[in-house]
């Protein structure tokens, strides 16, 4: 399982960074960039919720991707080390992204 580091604050499931859900799907099906992703799973924390009343936080997680040209997509799973997911004042699941991803397609051309 990747470890997880997410900004979301605004998040229900976060704490302290990590995520207390126990798996997320990114989505971003046509992805090119990172900024085309997003944590799916991401639901806004509600102002009189203070804490995160879900799970407990853990820092490695099943990610479900959406995002079959990442490199780290296989069967659309995700397989990478470590995934960022940002968006530290977002307060829908379109204000955060994978910044993780990277386009397989386009790495030979980088190089």
């Amino acid at each position: 399982m990747p470890a997880l580091v997410c900004s979301a604050q605004n998040c229900v499931y976060n704490n302290a960074m990590y995520c207390g859900k126990g798996d997320i799907k990114v989505g971003g099906g046509e992805a090119k960039v990172c900024q085309d992703t997003c944590c799916a799973s991401f639901q806004e924390r509600r102002r009189e919720s203070a804490k995160s009343s879900v799970g407990s936080p853990s820092s490695e997680i099943d990610i479900k991707c959406e995002a079959v040209s990442c490199r780290y997509n296989d069967s659309c799973a995700c397989h990478a080390d470590h995934v960022d997911i940002a968006g530290a004042a977002a307060c829908s699941c379109d204000e955060t992204e994978c910044v993780t991803f990277d386009d397989a397609k386009t790495d030979g051309e980088n190089q």
